[in-house]
């Protein structure tokens, strides 16, 4: 399904938006620590998303997330809901952030080690998770198909022997935070829906040292790996150009 256009002033105010994540993520990197609660990382946030001018588009209606900032630890692969767990040394964790500025959205999302310098196994579920998305960033060449992004995304993960989440896709995000098409982690060239210059989406793969199948806790929201493997989710907002792509959540 095509997605509604967007005007110049709304392009350029995901433009601004995405700095301003990108800003955020930026200094959240330096804020956790070993120590720091999930609860204490949210509420920096939150007051950064306040001292920046944007708001909080999970604590929104639209959404009725209960915090301003997804934090999955450990196993948990998305939507994790902040608690009082504190962080321990070698714990990976993933921050999935949106921002509504000046009435559109952009997401973004990252994973890193608390207080140490992965290795080994860590090492690579992040290195080549991160490697996937700009591999799928890489597929838009212009006007592209899902299936080009998706097959891009998967051949990294598969020939790294990685879990590739494929109940969990990326989507268009603009106007609205979830908008079509979706964005498979997987797919074939050629197939799919044809991305056209203007349209924007948030390309976000989702990978484990185990199994691709996930479970989703109690409260709802937070979704983690059957298997109790460990994860990784790394993602940013693109715009699709005559020639390309510009990912719009970095400084």
């Amino acid at each position: 399904m095509a997605q509604p256009s967007k005007t110049p002033a709304q392009i350029e105010a995901m433009r601004e938006g995405g700095r301003l994540l990108a800003t955020i993520y930026e200094g959240l990197k330096k804020q956790i620590h070993a120590g720091m609660s999930e609860l204490e990382a949210d509420a920096w946030v939150e007051k950064e998303i306040k001292r920046l001018g944007a708001i909080a588009t999970y604590k929104t209606p639209e959404v009725n997330f209960p915090n301003v900032i997804c934090i999955s630890t450990n196993d948990e692969i998305v939507h994790g809901i902040p608690t009082d767990y504190v962080f321990e040394k070698g714990d990976i964790v993933s921050f999935d952030l949106v921002i509504t500025y000046k009435g559109m959205k952009t997401d973004a999302a990252f994973t890193m080690v608390v207080d140490e310098v992965p290795t080994g196994a860590k090492k690579h579920l992040i290195n080549l998770t991160e490697r996937s998305l700009y591999a799928g960033i890489d597929a838009v060449t212009g006007p592209v198909y899902t299936g080009d992004i998706g097959a891009a995304v998967e051949k990294v993960l598969s020939d790294g022997k990685l879990g590739v989440v494929r109940e969990l896709v990326g989507h268009g995000v603009g106007q609205e935070m979830h908008m079509d098409p979706e964005i498979p982690n997987y797919g074939q060239k050629g197939t799919g829906v044809l991305l056209r210059p203007g349209d924007t989406i948030a390309i976000e793969p989702m990978a484990t040292l185990g199994g691709e199948r996930i479970k989703t806790d109690r409260d709802g929201w937070t979704i983690r790996t059957r298997d109790g493997s460990l994860a990784a989710h790394f993602e940013h907002t693109v715009l699709v150009t005559e020639t390309g792509a510009e990912i719009l959540t970095q400084l």
